[in-house]
């Protein structure tokens, strides 16, 4: 009777459609893992995660959100719990990224109209949709997402070389940014307590940052990079003209980082 009553009581105290899901969509014969939360009804936004993580960085603002919007939160291939192609097998640009993560929302879930949010490989996975669906995407919120090669800082010093000749020598700088310390240190960077910061998140980053040929995965997106950025620019520079005269609503979180300076912690995580 005790166990009844208290099985009774959560569940009339929360809203099933506020609860988190866990699912997989079939995305070109891919399988791509996205997390749900809230009613289908209420506005939708889309949470777009950055590297080195995957939807699991908005694992505590997903329900913050889900009793005024539908939330969705994919990983894209080759992050998190989606299938993770070596790079024979798929090509690892952010055009194709966006591809399927655009497939997934209009095609799979057939959403009409959503924001998104957008951090880090966000960005470039979030402008190529909203620029080609305009009428689609209410909203953009911009936190730490570069568009345009004047926004690579200083920070980016060492991939340079990388960018123009790729080489076992080029390739050192890249790679230790996949290494623990580099993933702690995009957790920890700037905090005033770090005591607060679980490392639950930067260890499960790291744990699939460690799998065998993620390394090739990231390399080729770090490669990337630079020509995504110079040509993806002027692109989201005349879409954002144009949608703001139609009142699309962008939000810039801390404009600063946006332009390619230090970013700080990671968000959500403090």
């Amino acid at each position: 009777m005790i166990g009844e009553h208290i099985t009774s009581n959560i569940s009339m105290n929360i809203p099933t459609t506020n609860m988190t899901t866990y699912n997989y969509a079939t995305v070109r014969g891919r399988k791509m893992f996205y997390r749900e939360a809230g009613n289908k009804d209420a506005p939708t936004i889309v949470l777009l995660h950055g590297f080195p993580s995957s939807s699991h960085m908005f694992r505590d603002l997903i329900p913050k959100l889900s009793d005024r919007f539908h939330v969705i939160a994919p990983d894209y291939i080759g992050f998190g719990y989606s299938d993770a192609p070596n790079t024979k097998e798929f090509e690892y640009t952010f055009d194709n990224l966006a591809e399927h993560v655009e497939e997934f929302l209009f095609s799979v879930l057939a959403l009409k109209k959503f924001s998104i949010y957008v951090q880090d490989y966000g960005a470039p996975v979030g402008y190529r949709i909203a620029s080609k669906h305009q009428d689609a995407v209410d909203g953009i919120v911009v936190q730490n997402g570069n568009a345009y090669a004047e926004g690579i800082g200083e920070a980016f010093n060492p991939m340079k070389p990388f960018w123009a000749d790729r080489n076992a020598e080029t390739e050192k700088p890249v790679r230790r940014l996949l290494t623990k310390e580099t993933t702690v240190f995009q957790y920890t960077h700037g905090v005033k307590e770090p005591q607060r910061i679980s490392p639950d998140a930067y260890t499960f980053d790291q744990f699939l940052l460690d799998r065998t040929g993620n390394d090739a995965v990231q390399l080729e997106l770090e490669l990337n990079r630079l020509a995504m950025e110079t040509g993806l620019g002027e692109n989201v520079r005349l879409s954002c003209q144009i949608r703001v005269k139609d009142n699309l609503k962008v939000k810039v979180v801390n404009q600063a980082s946006v332009r390619g300076m230090d970013a700080g912690p990671r968000p959500f995580d403090e």
